[in-house]
């Protein structure tokens, strides 16, 4: 493969305490150069039709549904005289017989546009059964589109892509064919048509590779403008023939964050308000035996991100497996971003994640891929931490990171002793982490988390390895080609394996799949009854001594460190208190996991007594 690389100098600065180069030998990008890997004809191909397509805004993106009996439907239509939008699509197992379902519409800001007028067109289609085949065409200005194939799978042993960072346009500044590719506006973007064809080739080699897969997963960044118009990168993005039939749920990256054009051409489903930016907020939706959330982890308000899961949680509670995507990689291992603003969140979404059982985080953000050991918090207390955005609102202020408890400032190329010593506290603390012990690729009931990084699916952009793999990973891999994993989901199993693309267009594996299995006897979320606790009653209310519900049913533990100290999912080491007496009122505020809980309580005799509604906070039922 024809790679070109090119030195990205500044990017870190001083030595990071977590294991970073310095910045003398600061972060290596390279790209795919599609003129040497697509093949003479193909290229020169995708070359000649590429003024027509980077100016075709109106293409369909397919989406996942709230279910797997729905598929979400977006498309721009230009706005014509004498012509009302028609938001709908035509659907059906039958070519001949399509049924309609109607949508809605409203303007694209014209901004993005050029100042050409479009309207966007948002459709739910339902009523899908699996193994079927059907076809579809969509309205734009009442005009139907040509018939397009869609097939759906098993629904109960799902097979599905999971990718990383296409990010249309970033390979601009690398060399081509005696030229340097540029990201201007429309055709003129080489750097789109170079990373387009790439992202095209990457899913047509997955899919011929798997042929059932029932959609995919990108963790972000689509396109590369950051704050502009770059409806060309999303002609790119969207062009591939793969996607006429194989939905997206797709995941704002910093990239597409700041202004709505993402919100346009992606329909997702159970859109919330929670994390928003101007692209968005965060979504749910529910597929075979998984539940899958997606978080906007460019709006640093962790809060709102866990209002989204706890109401997705809500929507599926007995969804076998829980996964998350987010686009920056709180557990990566790549030079540029994981030691820096990769881990911004790591303090406040660890003990989140803990707390809602999320089986595995899917993440993207570093350009290169990683599999992580099992995790989980280390039931401390930690700092919380957030980007802002520069002077003029156009970028993200990727220089400083910001406390969110004193707004204190925290360079990440740090210029003097200060700096340098605010620096290494905010890496300290991010040592928040407990990893599990486990051995071999196929794990039972873990208690920790999975957290996968995927790299570059188009190969726009590449970075190095950090030079020292951290403690927390388990399996990297920076091979300078696009990659992609595969994912295979039962109610019982969840497996996970990754492969990259060579320069002859060959699927070359390059980790061992890892396999996350529940024993249907022993659900990993279940909850551990309680035979014997000692019990208090006021005001009709029921009170269970906290400490006999650990020893009880052995499903958490629980200390003393300054305060109460639980942590789910372990065995408990503490005493066992004899005797009871009047209990008086009391307010039980815990750190469950590293996450503070509050409820009502009595106090008797130096132990808590906890109501019987807080027993699923500890992962315990009356038995």
């Amino acid at each position: 493969m024809n790679l070109r690389r090119t030195v990205m100098a500044g990017v870190l600065a001083g030595t990071l305490a977590l294991g970073a180069l310095p910045a003398a030998l600061a972060a290596t990008a390279q790209y795919n150069d599609s003129s040497a890997t697509g093949g003479d004809a193909a290229w020169k191909a995708w070359v000649e039709g590429w003024e027509a397509l980077s100016g075709d805004y109106t293409q369909v993106s397919l989406t996942p549904g709230r279910d797997e009996t729905e598929l979400n439907f977006a498309w721009y239509s230009k706005v014509e005289p004498g012509k009302a939008a028609t938001p709908v699509v035509h659907f059906g197992a039958d070519k001949n017989a399509l049924t309609a379902f109607t949508g809605v519409s409203a303007e694209v800001d014209d901004s993005l546009t050029g100042g050409v007028k479009y309207v966007y067109n948002h459709v739910t289609v339902t009523g899908l059964k699996e193994n079927t085949t059907y076809y579809y065409t969509v309205e734009k200005n009442g005009v139907q589109t040509q018939a397009e194939t869609y097939a759906t799978h098993s629904f109960s042993s799902v097979k599905l892509l999971y990718v990383g960072d296409p990010q249309i346009g970033a390979s601009k500044g690398q060399p081509q064919n005696g030229e340097k590719l540029v990201a201007d506006a429309g055709a003129a973007n080489t750097a789109a048509r170079n990373d387009g064809f790439a992202w095209a080739r990457t899913l047509s080699i997955a899919q011929e590779q798997n042929p059932d897969l029932s959609f995919v997963i990108s963790a972000g960044d689509q396109v590369n403008k950051t704050g502009k118009a770059k409806e060309e990168e999303y002609a790119g993005y969207l062009a591939p023939a793969v996607l006429k039939s194989l939905p997206v749920a797709t995941t704002i990256g910093n990239h597409d964050s700041l202004n709505p054009d993402y919100l346009y051409h992606f329909n997702n489903p159970n859109a919330t308000d929670y994390g928003a930016t101007q692209a968005g907020g965060d979504y749910y939706y529910t597929y075979g035996a998984g539940l899958f959330i997606v978080l906007n982890t460019n709006n640093y308000n962790v809060a709102e991100h866990e209002a989204a899961i706890q109401e997705a949680v809500a929507y599926a509670p007995d969804a076998a497996w829980r996964v998350v995507t987010i686009h920056q990689d709180i557990y990566g291992s790549g030079l540029d971003h994981s030691d820096t603003d990769g881990m911004i969140l790591r303090t406040q979404l660890t003990p989140i994640f803990d707390a809602y059982d999320i089986d595995v985080v899917l993440q993207g953000h570093d350009h290169t891929y990683s599999r992580s050991k099992l995790l989980y918090g280390d039931g401390q207390s930690h700092g919380t931490y957030e980007f802002q955005l520069n002077a003029d609102k156009t970028d993200y202020d990727w220089d400083n990171a910001y406390n969110t408890q004193n707004n204190a400032k925290i360079p990440l190329s740090p210029a003097d002793e200060a700096g340098k010593a605010a620096q290494s506290a905010f890496q300290a603390d991010n040592y928040c982490y407990t990893i599990e012990s486990t051995s071999g690729n196929t794990v039972v009931n873990p208690k920790g988390t999975l957290y996968m990084s995927a790299n570059s699916a188009s190969g726009s952009k590449f970075y190095e390895l950090i030079a020292a793999q951290q403690d927390y990973i388990a399996q990297r891999s920076q091979n300078w080609l696009p990659s992609y994993s595969v994912i295979s989901m039962t109610a019982d199993s969840f497996s996970i394996e990754t492969y990259q693309v060579t320069a002859d267009g060959k699927a070359e594996r390059i980790d061992e799949a890892f396999t996350i299995r529940k024993d249907a006897a022993q659900p990993a979320n279940a909850q551990k009854a309680v035979t014997a606790a000692a019990s208090l009653t006021q005001d009709g209310q029921t009170y269970y001594r906290l400490r006999d519900l650990a020893a009880s049913s052995n499903a958490f533990d629980v200390s003393w460190n300054g305060g109460v100290v639980i942590t789910t999912k372990t065995a408990y080491t503490g005493y066992k208190p004899t005797g009871s007496a009047e209990g008086t009122a009391a307010t039980l505020s815990a750190s469950v996991d590293g996450r503070t809980v509050t409820t009502p309580a009595l106090l008797s005799c130096g132990n808590y007594y906890v109501p019987a509604g807080f027993l699923p906070t500890l992962g315990v039922e009356l038995g």
